[in-house]
């Protein structure tokens, strides 16, 4: 007996056009032209998801060096004392208190020298 797959197939295509709302043009309603879109566009967002976490990390750095910079500090001189005083405070943490509480930041800054 033969399988009909129309159900199944309209169903996956329908998934498939369903994320690709908001796209330009073919690109979400033409089945042939979304699945090259999405393929892409997920490939896009696995890779900048890794990125992301790299750029952070040196905004963080950028931040933290600039609130030293005022201190008469230097990053590399600062992350080497804090791993010498056995501080465990991560550059996310460090870059908050730089921004958000500077006189907190003063005080560590003041007890690592």
């Amino acid at each position: 007996m033969r399988v009909k797959t129309s159900v199944a197939s309209k169903r996956r295509k329908k998934r498939l056009l369903k994320q690709t709302k908001g796209f330009w043009g073919q690109r979400k309603n033409v089945y042939r032209r979304a699945k090259e879109t999405l393929l892409r566009s997920l490939a896009f967002s696995y890779r900048d998801r890794k990125a992301k976490k790299r750029t952070m990390r040196s905004l963080w750095i950028s931040r933290i060096n600039a609130a030293l910079r005022e201190e008469g500090l230097t990053y590399s001189k600062f992350i080497h004392s804090l791993k010498v005083k056995e501080i465990e405070l991560d550059r996310r943490v460090l870059a908050e208190l730089a921004v958000n509480h500077p006189d907190k930041f003063k005080q560590l800054v003041q007890s690592i020298n």
